[in-house]
C-alpha cells in the first residue's frame, strides 16, 4: 500500500501533493510500469484524506499519461520511456545574462541624450489614447501593416517631409527594422542573390545571413555602388542608403540613383531596398530627396525608423512598398499580425498628426548642429589639426576624420581603449578585412553626454597625438 505523509504542505494542496508523490515514485521507478494502484477509496482510507483528494490526484496522473484506467479493473502505471540521468556539469553563465561592460566614453555608439526625449508629451499622449481612443480598436488584433491612424500620419508626414505621394494601404509598420527585413526576404524570396555595401552596417549582414539568404558585399567608388559591378555580381535584390551610406557618409548623386533604377527595372525579379535610417539630419541645406520619389517602375522599398529621432530602444520601423507589392504582402504574409502594439501605434499617430514629432525633429537638429559644430570648432583649434583631415560632416550623426599616420587602425584602437575611449576605424565595417590601415576614423558625436564631449576629446587626442604626423 502506497504511504506518504502530509504533514508539511507548506500550502500546497492535498491533491497536488498526492500527485506529485505517486509522479515521483512512477519516474524514479519505485512503481513500475503495469503495476496496478490502490483503488481511490482503499488509498483515501489508508492515507486518513478524503476521496476526492485522491480522485484529483489521479486524474491529474491520467491526463498526463503516468497512469492509466481499465473498466472495472482500476487504475495501472503506464510504461513510460525513461529520460536519462542529467550529466553533472559545471554550470555555465549564459552569454544573454552575462554583463555588458560598455565603455564610459564612445564616438562608436549612436545614441540619444535621455533628457531629449519629450517624455511629458508622450506620457499624456498616452494617457488620452487609454481613455478616448475606440476601445475595441485599441485591444482588436490589427492587419499586418498596423493600424490605420498611424499609417495615414505617416504618408501625410512622408508627403510633407521627403515629397512621397503614398497611399496609407503601402506602409507596413514594424518592431524594428530587423523585423521588416525578415518580412521582405519572405515576400520576395530566400533564392535570391542580395547586394550589400562593402564596407556596411555589420548587423544588416548579420539579419540577412540569419534568414539564410545569399549575400554578395559590393565595394563602392566616391559616389556609391557602380551599376556594372551591381550587374557582374548576380544580385536580384540591392540594399543601399542613397541619402547617407554607413559607415562612409556617401550621398549617392541622382546619375548614380538613375542608373541604379535602370538596372532593377531590367529584370522583374530585382528590387532595391532603401535605407533612409537618418534623412532627419542632414544639418547643412534641404534633405537629400529619396530614391523611392523617382521610381517609376515601383522598384524601390523604402525604409525608415523611429531609433534615430526618437530612442534607439523606440521599436517602431516602417517600410514603403510599391503598390503590387502591398498586394502581394496581404497576399502572401496577410496572417501576420503587427508586431508593434496599438497602444504605441495610436500615440505615435497622434504625436505625429499633432506636429510634436516635426518640432521633435527640428529642436533635435538644431540640437546635433549645435554640438557637431562644437566638435568640429575643437578639431579646427588643436594642436594636432595639422593632421586632421574631415569629411561628410553635413549629413546624418557621424563624420569621417582622416588621421595622418602610419600606425595601424587597431593599435589606436587600443591605445584609445586603454584610456577608456572607444573609437572604431573605417576598416572595422568591411566584411572581410581588407587592411588594418584605413586611417579614417567615425566621429559619432551622439553617444556622449554634452558634459562628456571635452573631456573625451581631450584624453582621445592626448592618446593619438604621438601616433600622428604634425
Amino acid at each position: 500500500m502506497l504511504t506518504y505523509s502530509f504533514a508539511n504542505l507548506q500550502g500546497e494542496s492535498m491533491y497536488a501533493h498526492l500527485y506529485k508523490c505517486i509522479k515521483n515514485d512512477i519516474t524514479s521507478g519505485v512503481l513500475h510500469a503495469e503495476e496496478k494502484l490502490p483503488s481511490k477509496r482503499m488509498l483515501a482510507k489508508n492515507l486518513g484524506i478524503s476521496l476526492i483528494t485522491v480522485e484529483n490526484a489521479y486524474a491529474q496522473l491520467v491526463v498526463e499519461g503516468y497512469i492509466y484506467s481499465q473498466p472495472k479493473r482500476g487504475y495501472y502505471v503506464a510504461r513510460i520511456e525513461q529520460q536519462p540521468l542529467p550529466q553533472k556539469t559545471e554550470r555555465q553563465t549564459l552569454p544573454a545574462l552575462q554583463t555588458q561592460t560598455a565603455p564610459g566614453l564612445s564616438f562608436a555608439k549612436s545614441s540619444v541624450p535621455p533628457d531629449t526625449f519629450p517624455y511629458n508629451i508622450w506620457a499624456r499622449l498616452l494617457r488620452n489614447t487609454l481613455t478616448t481612443a475606440d476601445e475595441h480598436a485599441l485591444i482588436s488584433d490589427t492587419s499586418a501593416g498596423g493600424v490605420l491612424p498611424l499609417r495615414q500620419a505617416l504618408a501625410h508626414h512622408l508627403y510633407q517631409f521627403r515629397g512621397l505621394n503614398v497611399a496609407p494601404e503601402q506602409i507596413i509598420i514594424g518592431a524594428g527594422t530587423q523585423t521588416l527585413y525578415n518580412l521582405i526576404v519572405q515576400l520576395l524570396g530566400r533564392n535570391h542573390v542580395y547586394a550589400l555595401e562593402n564596407p556596411g552596417y555589420p548587423q544588416l549582414a548579420a539579419a540577412y545571413q540569419a534568414n539564410d539568404v545569399f549575400c554578395r558585399y559590393l565595394p563602392m567608388d566616391a559616389q556609391g555602388i557602380r551599376a556594372d559591378v551591381l550587374e557582374n555580381s548576380g544580385a536580384d535584390i540591392l540594399h543601399i542608403s542613397p541619402s547617407h551610406q554607413f559607415p562612409t557618409g556617401i550621398v549617392m548623386p541622382v546619375s548614380r540613383r538613375y542608373e541604379l533604377l535602370r538596372w532593377a527595372a531590367k529584370k522583374s525579379s530585382r528590387y532595391i531596398i532603401e535605407d533612409d535610417y537618418d534623412c532627419e539630419f542632414r544639418l547643412f541645406g534641404k534633405p537629400i530627396p529619396p530614391l523611392q520619389s523617382v521610381d517609376t517602375e515601383e522598384k524601390v522599398i523604402y525604409i525608415n525608423t523611429f531609433s534615430k529621432t526618437l530612442a534607439p530602444t523606440f521599436r517602431i520601423s516602417y517600410m514603403l512598398l510599391p503598390p503590387h507589392l502591398a498586394s502581394l504582402f496581404y497576399d502572401k504574409l496577410g496572417f501576420y499580425s503587427c508586431t508593434v502594439s496599438n497602444f504605441e501605434q495610436f500615440t505615435l499617430a497622434k504625436f505625429i498628426e499633432d506636429g510634436y514629432f516635426e518640432r521633435h525633429i527640428n529642436r533635435m537638429r538644431t540640437y546635433y548642429r549645435s554640438k557637431r559644430d562644437r566638435l568640429l570648432q575643437y578639431l579646427t583649434q588643436s594642436d594636432v589639426a595639422p593632421a586632421l583631415t574631415v569629411e561628410g560632416e553635413d549629413s546624418g550623426l557621424h563624420f569621417l576624420l582622416h588621421l595622418a599616420t602610419d600606425a595601424k587602425d587597431s593599435q589606436l584602437v587600443q591605445a584609445a581603449a586603454a584610456k577608456g575611449i572607444q573609437i572604431k576605424f573605417l576598416s572595422d565595417y568591411y566584411h572581410e578585412k581588407v587592411g588594418d590601415s584605413s586611417h579614417t576614423l567615425l566621429m559619432n558625436y551622439t553617444g556622449l553626454a554634452d558634459d562628456k564631449l571635452y573631456p573625451a576629446l581631450d584624453t582621445l587626442f592626448t592618446v593619438l597625438k604621438p601616433y600622428l604626423k604634425l
